[in-house]
């Protein structure tokens, strides 16, 4: 009696991972646009910064009147939205003296800002990059941000 095994093709044994479309210049397009209508809404003058999933800057405005430094906050906030696959502001309390983070601020190479006003992009569960905007009280740049995701449909 001859018994055959079969052993199972390297196809039919791997996982398939779906692909996700990318953060596109015409999504950061929108989402820059969406936070310039958000912003004038509230009356708050700033910029925003657009990050793909690798942290690589795919958009990025700054308003006229908007303070210099707003552009390096947006970017940060961005950054660490990114970095930590959460909202900025809900990163705010583990930075505090007796947070689990309350060190990191300092520990990396890139700074981090742990300040409302960051959140990370998904598509599909998967992260595609994060947004920031920096240049009204933080509750107002988190404000900015929501009303621009979810007018852009990546909320």
């Amino acid at each position: 009696m001859t018994t055959t095994t079969s052993t199972p093709t390297p196809a039919a044994t791997s996982t398939v991972t779906p692909t996700v479309r990318p953060l596109t210049t015409r999504d950061a397009d929108g989402l820059i646009q969406g936070t310039v209508r958000a912003a004038e809404a509230l009356g708050v003058r700033g910029s925003v910064t657009v990050l793909d999933a690798g942290g690589q800057l795919i958009g990025f405005r700054r308003d006229d009147e908007a303070v210099l430094i707003s552009g390096e906050t947006s970017t940060r906030k961005a950054y660490t939205a990114l970095q930590l696959d959460a909202p900025t502001a809900d990163l705010v309390d583990l930075v505090r003296p007796d947070g689990l983070f309350h060190t990191l601020p300092t520990a990396l190479d890139r700074p981090l800002l742990f300040l409302a006003g960051g959140v990370p992009l998904h598509r599909d569960g998967r992260l595609i990059g994060a947004v920031g905007f920096g240049g009204g009280a933080p509750e107002q740049d988190h404000q900015i941000v929501a009303a621009a995701i979810a007018e852009a449909g990546l909320a």
